[in-house]
């Protein structure tokens, strides 16, 4: 088994060949590995990485803020902030940061149900995480210091994760997510927040039903409009128009291979003729975030140029301490929006 995840993550880093609809497809080298990355790039993320390991908890976590609630949700942004970046997960300057981080999402995980924690959205982060971690952070790594068989590795986190975002699934009537695991109903935030998390872990070689996937996507799909607009929970507000759900529902469509459907082409026009549009939202951060995916899979040329308006956008908020805003929700947020510029999480292949 672990000879097979090293060989999937080799592949995701290193292949030359994108599968989508089941042809392979060349892909050019400056979209699967990237230009040089900017100095601007490289210069706000160091700050706010340096930000992070100062105000990372004893316990691994960050404190919350802003729109972050303390989890393994927002430890989880954290974490993937720093895999993006480049560095060795296991003897880089960040290593100790990042073990700490893996440990604390395990050490949150419910024993028995694998739930993560405070709700379907930490749960969703969570996971997508520990599918990035899996492979590249060394067990050997984590749980040093006496805790060695006290916890599951890093694999069994994300299978028993996996286990809990099923289960929640199959009994809600709408096969979707919403915030507790016990929910009736659904959202396509929270949905998307969980369906990520299950196809990150597809793609780090865990067990994942298609079923599962497929009724995720029908759910998006019964969401979205012609028009590429997406709706937010039941009939609740109509469709509405609403750049981090149009974002989510093109990511979505994009990373399940869904793009020669009819929904994935509207969701996807919907974006590209709002580029310009900076949109109406409480949740910039959280929207930058799913944008940044969206357009990179949706259209590389116009991912480019959004991209460098972001960059200036975020240059402009850091502050002096390396933050943004001065918290770890929206410092990770931001710095996951730029990491498309470094390429390496396999989540963020194209």
């Amino acid at each position: 088994m672990k000879l097979f995840r090293n060989w999937v993550h080799a592949l995701a880093f290193a292949g030359v060949m994108l599968w989508s609809g089941g042809t392979a497809v060349a892909q050019l080298p400056e979209i699967r590995y990237g230009q040089k990355v900017p100095l601007a790039v490289r210069q706000i993320y160091d700050r706010g990485l340096t930000y992070l390991v100062e105000t990372q908890a004893s316990d691994g976590g960050w404190p919350g803020g802003g729109s972050g609630q303390p989890g393994a949700g927002l430890t989880g942004i954290c974490l993937m902030a720093f895999l993006a970046s480049g560095s060795d997960p296991n003897f880089g300057p960040y290593a100790s940061t990042v073990h700490k981080a893996v440990e604390s999402i395990i050490r949150d995980q419910h024993p028995r149900t694998g739930y993560l924690g405070g709700s379907m959205y930490h749960h969703g982060f969570g996971m997508l995480a520990l599918s990035e971690a899996y492979g590249i952070v060394s067990e050997r790594n984590i749980f040093r210091g006496g805790e060695n068989g006290k916890y599951r590795t890093i694999g069994q986190a994300l299978e028993l994760a996996v286990r809990a975002a099923v289960t929640s699934q199959e009994s809600n009537p709408l096969n979707s997510w919403r915030y507790s695991p016990q929910a009736t109903d659904a959202d396509t935030s929270v949905a998307g927040a969980v369906l990520m998390g299950l196809l990150a872990a597809r793609n780090a070689g865990i067990e994942v039903p298609d079923k599962s996937i497929d009724n995720a996507l029908q759910y998006f799909r019964s969401m979205t409009s012609p028009k590429g607009n997406v709706g937010y929970a039941g009939g609740i507000g109509g469709f509405g128009d609403s750049l981090a759900r149009s974002s989510i529902a093109t990511l979505v469509f994009a990373i399940s291979r869904r793009k020669d459907q009819d929904n994935f082409e509207a969701t996807k026009d919907y974006l590209l003729q709002n580029i310009d549009n900076p949109g109406q939202t409480g949740w910039p951060f959280y929207t930058r975030y799913y944008q940044a995916q969206a357009y990179f899979q949706a259209d590389y040329e116009a991912w480019q140029n959004w991209n460098r308006r972001l960059v200036r956008e975020i240059k402009g908020m850091q502050e002096s301490n390396g933050s943004i805003q001065n918290n770890a929700y929206s410092t990770g947020m931001s710095l996951l929006a730029l990491g498309l510029n470094y390429r390496l999480l396999p989540i963020y292949e194209r």
